[in-house]
């Protein structure tokens, strides 16, 4: 198995295009083409973790945060991330992260706690913009068909719940063949004219390379004449945090389900309110930024990590705010992790890692 079938394999469920900006997904240390046998999953890569690589002998390891956040100027050993980074290379290990993109993907981070909460209706709480394009491209009638259902295959016109979209409409272009040309029609220095279908739909911008290679490959003209759109859409599949209803409950009935499904040992909450819980929000990770929308869409709970103290207040009596804490509200992505790659290739060697990379302890 290549390096690259594995990360290939993430990247078509989480691309790195969902990624924030601050962010630092995908092959952080190795070779996409080297060859591994075994795979290491981890939610956070430290020194213990990588022993544990070590003796298993995985040549790859997979964690949701990154090693590497910030610009390294020396490797000298006066870190943990500086020490990891030599020792991984001493052993060839190569090291992937699946972070924000896996966090903002559909099938994700949130997705996976979702489905423990047992949330049904499922939806994003903050979809993402700016990730869909719209292709525009003129065809002879004769080809339009053969065009669309390249485009299509390609991964273009998915809306919602819908495939195969796009918009078509009969028109008339003109052109001039110059001496060096090899027109589809048409003669050299002649204008001439030609009955075309101009063809619109719309793409996720992560696969553009792929839908205008399915657009060249399948277009007779010599130069295919095409406009790329940016659209400010949201992607509703794409984005921060999940919504969902759960069997009506009350408040503490809930938070104590929570607490026992996610094994933590502490729940900061705000106040009681004393009414159901019938929508629950959630976002893995530190999700406070989340809280209005939370409060917009109409949750009573709002379970997520790394709650500051003046962040609480801004529950304001709307919702139940609990921080179960970061690793916590994160656990279960290193399942989702080996799902994702043992179902695709069942016998491949995928192992979690028995260390518990917490680095909060309770008293």
């Amino acid at each position: 198995m290549l390096l690259k079938d594995i990360t290939d394999l993430i990247e078509s469920i989480a691309p790195l295009s969902y990624q924030e900006s601050y962010d630092n997904s995908g092959l952080i240390i190795g070779n996409k083409n080297a060859a591994v046998e075994k795979a290491l999953i981890c939610l956070d890569i430290t020194e213990e973790v990588l022993e544990e690589a070590i003796e298993k002998n995985c040549k790859l390891v997979i964690s949701h945060h990154p090693l590497i956040f910030k610009g390294i100027k020396k490797l000298n050993d006066k870190n943990e991330v500086e020490r990891i980074i030599v020792k991984a290379i001493q052993h060839n290990i190569a090291i992937y992260a699946a972070h924000t993109n896996l966090d903002n993907a559909e099938a994700g981070v949130n997705k996976i706690f979702a489905e423990k909460l047992n949330l049904k209706n499922v939806r994003k709480l903050q979809p993402k913009t700016n990730l869909l394009r719209k292709l525009v491209c003129f065809c002879p009638p004769s080809h339009a068909e053969t065009v669309k259902i390249a485009l299509f295959e390609a991964g273009a016109g998915h809306i919602g719940n819908y495939d195969s979209c796009s918009f078509n409409i009969a028109g008339e272009g003109s052109f001039r063949a110059l001496d060096n040309a090899s027109p589809f029609v048409g003669n050299i220095n002649e204008l001439h004219t030609e009955n075309e279908i101009r063809i619109e739909t719309v793409y996720p911008a992560w696969l553009e390379s792929k839908i205008l290679k399915a657009l060249f490959n399948k277009h007779p003209y010599e130069e295919v004449a095409y406009d790329i759109y940016n659209l400010e859409n949201q992607l509703n599949t794409v984005g921060s945090g999940v919504i969902g209803e759960v069997e009506e409950t009350d408040e503490l009935s809930f938070l104590q389900k929570l607490k026992t499904i996610t094994n933590t040992k502490c729940i900061r909450h705000t106040a009681l309110l004393g009414n159901a819980v019938k929508k629950v929000a959630l976002c893995g990770g530190a999700g406070s930024f989340l809280i209005h929308d939370a409060i917009a869409m109409g949750a009573d709970v709002f379970v997520t990590g790394d709650v500051k103290y003046h962040d609480f207040f801004e529950a304001e009596k709307h919702l139940i705010i609990a921080d179960i804490g970061h690793y916590e509200s994160e656990q279960f992505t290193k399942e989702l992790l080996y799902s994702i790659i043992s179902k695709k290739f069942p016998n491949f060697a995928v192992l979690i890692s028995e260390k518990n990379t917490n680095p909060i302890h309770y008293l």
